[in-house]
């Protein structure tokens, strides 16, 4: 007779979450702090990181930071009081979208954004946090991906190229950690109702309402329900990928719309 192995105990355990201060980040901080982790929220704009930490009964450890910055990162995780320093579950969950347009009439600092955030603000973050649970033999890398990370869109091209860029990440990390005792999972949306939308199209609040109009889509605490599990299967299972979507969505492209 198989052993019925227990799930993962979450209180006290020390989780990083990135792009904290709306969304996804947000809700995944408050998913975490119901079930008593204790939080290192980061993100760029500390305000909204101070009001969230207010609302938290849970221990918060308050890190504004930008991901794009390498020097920031490493200053930042070096930096943690020793009581916050081994921590136990990282959520890469910071990034953006930038425009919806042909690749042949986008905008270089578009790019750029996506390009740095994406992809090279998960590495330095990964990079920043990973040795620490080597060492320790225990861990887990959540890394939050999309579904343009297994299929291209209209005018997503890099976007799109980035989100499949956290996808071989993720892969290659889980390869490169294997008999570590660290395990690496990606939680991959459809369409989620943040601010997601709106960052994409520079604050048009209008055009991006138009994206979930006549659908009901996903919550950000939907994905952070998401997280929550995936981070609490038993120390034997290591849950790989995840792709969720709305009812109204069967892929990148197709959406039911009433």
């Amino acid at each position: 007779m198989i052993k019925e192995m227990t799930m993962a105990e979450l209180k006290d355990k020390i989780v990083l979450i990135t792009g904290t201060s709306a969304g996804i980040g947000e809700a995944c901080a408050r998913a975490f702090a119901e079930k008593g982790a204790r939080l290192i929220i980061a993100a760029r704009r500390r305000d909204r990181l101070e009001k969230l930490a207010k609302s938290f009964k849970t221990e918060i450890y308050v890190v504004q930071l930008d991901v794009r910055d390498r020097e920031a990162v490493e200053k930042a995780i070096g930096a943690l009081p020793a009581e916050w320093a081994e921590i136990d579950i990282l959520v890469n969950n910071a990034g953006l979208s930038r425009d919806l347009t042909k690749l042949h009439e986008g905008r270089h600092e578009s790019w750029d954004q996506m390009i740095d955030t994406n992809v090279k603000g998960l590495l330095y973050v990964s990079r920043a946090v990973l040795p620490g649970m080597v060492k320790r033999g225990r861990g887990h890398v959540i890394n939050i991906g999309s579904i343009a990370g297994h299929e291209v869109y209209p005018g997503g091209n890099v976007y799109c190229a980035t989100k499949h860029a956290v996808d071989a990440i993720t892969k290659s990390m889980r390869l490169d950690l294997l008999g570590t005792g660290v395990k690496v999972s990606t939680v991959d949306p459809g369409m989620v109702e943040t601010e997601f939308s709106e960052v994409r199209f520079y604050g048009d609040k209008e055009k991006a309402d138009k994206v979930y109009k006549g659908l009901t889509p996903l919550a950000g605490n939907d994905i952070a329900q998401a997280v929550v599990w995936v981070a609490e299967r038993p120390a034997h299972v290591q849950v790989a990928e995840m792709i969720i979507l709305p009812l109204d969505q069967a892929s990148a492209t197709q959406a039911n719309r009433r």
